[in-house]
């Protein structure tokens, strides 16, 4: 059984002491499967979103990569308040939240009602004939 294309490129990543830029990553897959140039062209943008999801990969910046495993936590993880930090609640926008949460359940609250007492009317009335 052959290798997967990512297998390939863990191989190639781990040989190296460094990163390695994805166009070398990708070349020496290509040449590793044995993939023509037009399975190439087909393939590469799956493979790059297969190393994106590969916990083993990190990507540096610059198209840079290498392995997760050499780098710290604080290097590689990134922080979502960090992505969220421009998103700032207070207090009243929590508060407001919640009334407008609290507004929007009863009023689905009184069309549910109100449709499952349809519904049983139907369901009576159907009966009845």
């Amino acid at each position: 059984m052959s290798k997967s294309l990512i297998e390939y490129a863990y191989e190639f990543v781990s040989k190296h002491k460094e990163s390695v830029n994805f166009k070398e990553i990708w070349e020496y897959v290509k040449k590793e499967a044995g993939l023509s140039e037009e399975q190439a062209n087909a393939k590469v943008g799956q493979f790059f979103t297969n190393m994106m999801l590969d916990g083993r990969f990190i990507t540096l910046g610059e198209n840079e990569w290498d392995l997760r495993e050499r780098h710290v936590f604080d290097k590689v993880h990134i922080d979502m308040r960090d992505v969220y930090s421009d998103v700032q609640t207070s207090d009243d926008d929590i508060e407001e939240k919640d009334e407008e949460e609290e507004e929007y359940n009863k009023v689905f609250e009184d069309e549910s009602g109100s449709e499952a007492e349809e519904d049983a009317e139907e369901k009576d009335e159907l009966s009845e004939n």
